[in-house]
């Protein structure tokens, strides 16, 4: 292929629609394509996501003679630095470098608006049954951070851990977050909680489905939302503070 564009097979209908070219990249970053799929294609290049894909697939992948290239996406950083490779590999290094600097650009910006508010402690809620949420190496969590807020799950190793409801009662967080994607009655368990803080406060928030949920540049997206969130969250909790001294 001598095509500086790429292109390739995409799962996910609202993104961008893909341009013509030669070099056509196969992306493995949701569950991996059948192999009949990928013989029609005749990729050039399979794009695997690190810590979702399995080792074996890209294992057997590799055996009958795919190129792969794994894609690490846990932390804002390596979005930049995916962008950057991805660019790489299809010959289009200046504009993939371009996107990551103004993506790296505006999370700083971000940082900077809001690296004056108050803490206040949020659990994310990858799903509600059974129970997942992030630990703080996960993007997500970074930019709960970086909107002012505490990932009251920090701490834990796992990527994006199973927890029990009773772990989150007792970190007691002031705001409760999940994707849009995740269902209206996504925060319909927390109700019965009255005790914690962000039953209390009346703290529940959906964010952009898509865009929290994918290691892209969209993410950015996600955070201003999650930011706007956050500081409506800790109005909130000002209003309850200054009812209850009433």
């Amino acid at each position: 292929a001598t095509s500086s564009t790429a292109s390739g097979d995409c799962w996910w209908p609202d993104l961008p629609s893909q341009p013509d070219a030669e070099l056509l990249i196969a992306q493995l970053l949701q569950p991996p394509s059948h192999q009949e799929q990928l013989a029609l294609l005749k990729p050039d290049l399979l794009l695997a996501w690190q810590s979702g894909t399995p080792e074996h697939v890209v294992d057997e992948l590799r055996s009958i003679g795919y190129r792969v290239e794994s894609i690490r996406t846990r932390q804002l950083a390596d979005i930049s630095s995916a962008i950057s490779r991805i660019g790489r590999f299809a010959g289009t290094a200046d504009k993939a470098e371009q996107a990551a600097t103004e993506f790296e650009s505006s999370l700083r910006a971000l940082a900077r608006e809001h690296q004056q508010a108050s803490r206040i402690r949020v659990f994310y809620q990858v799903s509600a049954r059974p129970l997942y949420t992030v630990s703080g190496d996960h993007y997500a969590s970074e930019l709960i951070e970086l909107c002012g807020g505490v990932n009251v799950f920090a701490e834990l190793e796992q990527l994006a851990p199973a927890i029990d409801v009773e772990a989150v009662v007792d970190r007691d967080p002031e705001v409760i977050l999940a994707g849009s994607d995740a269902g209206d009655d996504a925060f319909a368990d927390w109700h019965r909680w009255p005790g914690i803080a962000a039953s209390r406060f009346d703290n529940f928030y959906f964010l952009p489905g898509d865009e929290i949920g994918r290691p892209t540049t969209r993410v950015i997206i996600a955070g201003k939302a999650l930011c706007d969130a956050l500081r409506q969250a800790r109005q909130r909790r000002a209003d309850y503070s200054e009812a209850a001294i009433d």
